[in-house]
């Protein structure tokens, strides 16, 4: 029996595995090709929960879980036309100041726009309830999300691996000199990794809402827990990212089975550990930024 209850740990701990992978991929991306540690990452993640709260009162959860990336990922375009782009090239310092600081200012409007209770929003009809495997039971919604996260990275992997944009973002990190030289304009490559990585914080929010607290701090909360996802899986790796949220997750929700206190200390001892070994984190790479 306490076999069985430990195995449903691992299985609630996947799905914040996913809910980790969802967002720390959009912040590695980012840093990947604009070499910007983006700190507001998180805001785009509590816009996105707060948007979905609005639009589901109209379009409900299905409208919702598709316009709300959207929405928010055209929020990224402005947000790397007017703010991001002047940071490529300067001290990181800088990058780092301003982004937290944008952090902290949505925040606040969110505190002004919706108040500062938590907001609850209902699950899906359609997805109450449980799945009975064999002599598990998995939450309906559960399911659905780490099918959604799985879609979403499968996605992402054939973006940047199988099409021509992807070849090109590939080619702008590991040589930015020769692809300047080849004529072809980095700018608008990034214009989209920026707003795929918001919008991909934003579905996060959109998913997750349901079965957390939607409140203002949810952003600066999510981003401390994607940033140590994304030092322990090593920056600009996709993979590394992947398996880090994997590590994360599942270390989390087998701590909180022996002592839930521990839980949330368990992914600084192993961001810890790993750095101990490996500096760069699991599969980080040396990283170049484009001039």
């Amino acid at each position: 029996m306490q076999l069985l209850f430990l195995l449903e740990q691992v299985v609630n701990g996947l799905v914040l595995s996913g809910y980790y992978i969802l967002v720390a991929l959009g912040l590695s991306l980012i840093f990947s090709v604009g070499g910007v540690v983006n700190l507001a990452h998180g805001a785009f993640y509590a816009i996105g929960a707060y948007v979905s709260f609005e639009l589901m009162k109209y379009v409900g959860f299905g409208g919702s879980i598709i316009i709300t990336p959207v929405l928010v990922g055209l929020l990224g375009i402005l947000f790397e036309r007017f703010l991001l782009r002047r940071f490529y090239t300067a001290d990181p310092i800088l990058g780092l100041l301003v982004t937290f600081s944008l952090a902290m200012v949505v925040e606040q409007a969110i505190r002004m726009i919706w108040g500062s209770a938590p907001l609850f929003l209902s699950m899906p009809a359609s997805f109450k309830g449980a799945v009975i495997l064999g002599s598990f039971l998995f939450s309906k919604y559960q399911i659905f999300i780490l099918l959604v996260v799985l879609v979403l990275m499968a996605g992402i992997w054939l973006l940047l691996n199988k099409t021509p944009f992807g070849r090109v973002i590939r080619a702008g990190v590991q040589k930015p000199d020769m692809v300047a030289v080849l004529g072809i304009r980095l700018q608008p490559y990034l214009t989209g990794i920026v707003m795929l990585g918001v919008a991909t914080a934003a579905l996060a929010g959109v998913l997750f809402a349901p079965i957390a607290v939607v409140e203002p701090a949810m952003g600066t909360d999510i981003m401390t827990i994607a940033f140590v996802v994304v030092i322990i899986g090593g920056l600009g790796s996709f993979w590394g990212v992947v398996l880090a949220g994997i590590l994360v997750g599942v270390v989390r929700g087998v701590t909180i089975y022996f002592d839930s206190a521990a839980g949330e200390a368990s992914m600084y001892v192993l961001m810890f550990l790993v750095l101990m070994f490996r500096p760069r984190g699991l599969l980080g790479k040396r990283i170049e930024r484009f001039e």
